[in-house]
């Protein structure tokens, strides 16, 4: 098993020594004594647990905390405060903001051991829960989708090859920084999964309509656009009923937006430009790759650099400019063998 990290962040090098003496027979300790010397350090490591000092000189725990609780990325490091401060206020405000336990300076290497080692022992517990919960999570999402996709005898496969499609540019567009702001509150996994019910509302377009072999009426076509705020209407429900907010929220907006075009000629609510939702027009160019590249009873698959050259030609009309870029220069990686 992977040794687990333990960042020890105290201006006191006695204090330092100490709780790396304690802790480095069982864990990896790395000591810092300075808040930022702490961030420097999250950027290339994160951390099982944190044992951080409330009086330093250049930022309070207090302080510290607050920042990680924001920081979507570390928001889930278990934190232990040290301190000498024993007031309950201190304590309950430690609570507050999110600290799983206090241990009282000068503390004992054996004292200090157990605290750590039984928060560690309840941090994997909690987190093997999780992962369970996000696999059942999962398997739910993809009965749906294959239920609703299973009814569309034009579109087999389109949801995981969209999923793998949507991936890659979510990977490529971390790499490249853009909507790097956005993105770093993102869980890309949780929203790459949630993805999968785009198309949840077809489950109430006939499936006559769904599959006709050619071109669609005007009337049909106009169902077939309800499928966007019906899969809205779904999910809201599914929010409702279960309460669940990040994972259900990314789906909802890709559900209702990934019609939406940057020009405002999109539907069903005729957004342009940032207005829609980032989750809407990353989405709008994995589904039309996706649609140009696949065979349809009323149309020949095109092939990939056909795709790609569509996809350019309709940037900062169709789709995002930004995202179309970073499409063009990773589309290598939507070549499925």
């Amino acid at each position: 098993m992977m040794q687990k990290t333990i960042f020890v962040v105290d201006d006191s090098l006695s204090n330092l020594s100490l709780a790396e003496e304690a802790l480095e027979k069982h864990y990896r300790v790395i000591t810092l004594s300075s808040a930022k010397k702490m961030y420097s350090t999250l950027d290339k490591i994160k951390p099982d647990l944190i044992l951080l000092d409330i009086a330093m000189p250049d930022e309070s725990g207090f302080d510290v905390m607050k920042m990680l609780k924001d920081n979507k990325r570390h928001a889930d490091i278990p934190v232990i405060f040290l301190s000498a401060l024993t007031d309950t206020f201190n304590e309950a405000l430690g609570i507050e903001l999110g600290a799983v336990d206090f241990i009282t300076k000068p503390f004992s290497e054996p004292v200090l051991l157990n605290r750590v080692r039984n928060h560690i022992q309840i941090d994997d517990i909690i987190r093997e829960r999780t992962k369970q919960l996000t696999h059942m999570k999962n398997s739910i999402v993809l009965t749906m989708a294959s239920i609703v996709e299973s009814r569309d005898n034009c579109t087999g496969g389109h949801i995981e090859r969209t999923t793998i499609f949507l991936k890659s540019l979510l990977n490529a567009m971390v790499a490249f920084g853009v909507y790097a702001d956005e993105l770093s509150e993102w869980d890309i996994d949780t929203f790459v999964s949630a993805a999968r019910l785009h198309d949840v509302g077809k489950i109430y377009v006939p499936e006559s309509i769904l599959n006709k072999p050619g071109p669609l009426t005007d009337e049909e076509f106009e169902l077939v656009k309800t499928h966007t705020v019906e899969g809205e209407k779904i999910i809201d429900q599914m929010i409702k009923q279960t309460g669940e907010a990040e994972f259900l929220h990314s789906a909802k907006l890709v559900a209702a937006y990934h019609h939406e075009r940057w020009d405002g000629a999109g539907y069903p609510y005729g957004l342009n430009g940032i207005k829609i939702p980032l989750p809407g027009r990353l989405m709008a160019i994995v589904d039309v790759y996706d649609a140009i590249v696949s065979e349809r009873p009323y149309k020949e698959a095109k092939p990939h650099e056909e795709a790609v050259r569509i996809i350019m030609d309709e940037s900062g009309r169709h789709f995002d400019p930004q995202i179309a870029d970073v499409f063009y220069k990773t589309n290598s990686q939507f070549i499925l063998s």
